[in-house]
């Protein structure tokens, strides 16, 4: 919106996503796709190669670099005493996410390693800017 350029997406719409979060799991899944209900709704709208297809998460984020770099940078985040993650997250779990103990496949295929350290760093980012502090 910033550059002028405005990009519809319908099926991002407010009502949609409220209506899809609060159904049965069963009915997420139809036919065993994922937004398998929204889909479904759509047929006669889309054609079948389009409203079947796999997802193809954007951006891809398997280069090595990349892994390293959100790596070193939970790592330096989780140095910090006041750093909102520890008042969330079990520092073993962190620490076992960054040597990579166990594969990560995490909301289908678009969450795996990187991409949960990325998620667990912009947490921690957001955390931070709104001074959310969890009250037990």
């Amino acid at each position: 919106m910033y550059s002028g350029l405005e990009v519809r997406v319908p099926f991002c719409d407010w009502r949609i996503a409220q209506y899809l979060y609060n159904v049965p799991w069963e009915f997420k899944e139809h036919r065993g796709y994922e937004k398998g209900l929204l889909r479904e709704a759509m047929r006669g709208f889309l054609p079948e190669e389009v409203l079947w297809r796999k997802k193809s998460p954007y951006p891809k984020t398997h280069h090595p670099a990349y892994l390293d770099a959100v790596t070193r940078a939970l790592r330096a985040r989780l140095e910090d005493p006041q750093c909102p993650l520890h008042t969330l997250v079990r520092r073993e779990a962190l620490d076992a996410l960054l040597r990579g103990d166990e594969e990560v496949q995490w909301y289908g295929q678009l969450m795996t390693r990187p991409q949960t350290i990325a998620y667990f760093l912009q947490l921690d980012h957001w955390m931070e800017h709104f001074k959310v502090r969890i009250v037990l």
